[in-house]
């Protein structure tokens, strides 16, 4: 799991739970974000919703979003501030060989090198680096499905 997705859902359920509403309009919620709670402004506004929804911790029906998730059950601390982390998004092939190597145990130059050399030796260089880090998950137990989606659109793009 990205070590910044607590964040994010406490960030997205707050407009939520503050307002005791169950869905918002998308300019419900940047009002609270950026006026209310002066917690960024309109554009990091609007990209938070764009990652809330690809992160799959927000759905839109109609002009309506809503949480994915029980924002009730989300403990939001007194004096929360997210940071400005929660915006940054990782590449999927990063995050998954950065859990392979925690898992492990080991450096994650040592895990891309195991990469490298799967791409290189193994597939002659005609597998991407999205499908080789699917591989090297399923060998080591990592949960990569999350990232399939993201993964998904790169290999289209590639």
């Amino acid at each position: 799991m990205n070590k910044f997705k607590p964040m994010l859902k406490q960030t997205i359920a707050s407009p939520f739970k503050s307002m005791r509403k169950g869905g918002l309009k998308k300019n419900e919620i940047i009002y609270y974000l950026t006026l209310d709670r002066r917690w960024m402004n309109k554009d990091q506004a609007e990209k938070l919703i764009t990652i809330g929804l690809e992160e799959g911790l927000l759905t839109k029906e109609k002009d309506l979003l809503s949480p994915a998730f029980d924002a009730a059950s989300v403990e939001i601390p007194i004096g929360f501030k997210p940071g400005s982390e929660i915006l940054k998004r990782r590449d999927p092939v990063e995050e998954i060989l950065g859990r392979i190597a925690e898992k492990n145990k080991t450096e994650i130059s040592v895990v891309t090198a195991e990469m490298n050399e799967i791409i290189r030796v193994s597939f002659d260089g005609h597998l991407s680096a999205a499908a080789a880090s699917v591989i090297i998950a399923r060998k080591y137990g990592v949960p990569f499905e999350e990232y399939l989606t993201e993964l998904k659109k790169q290999a289209k793009s590639a």
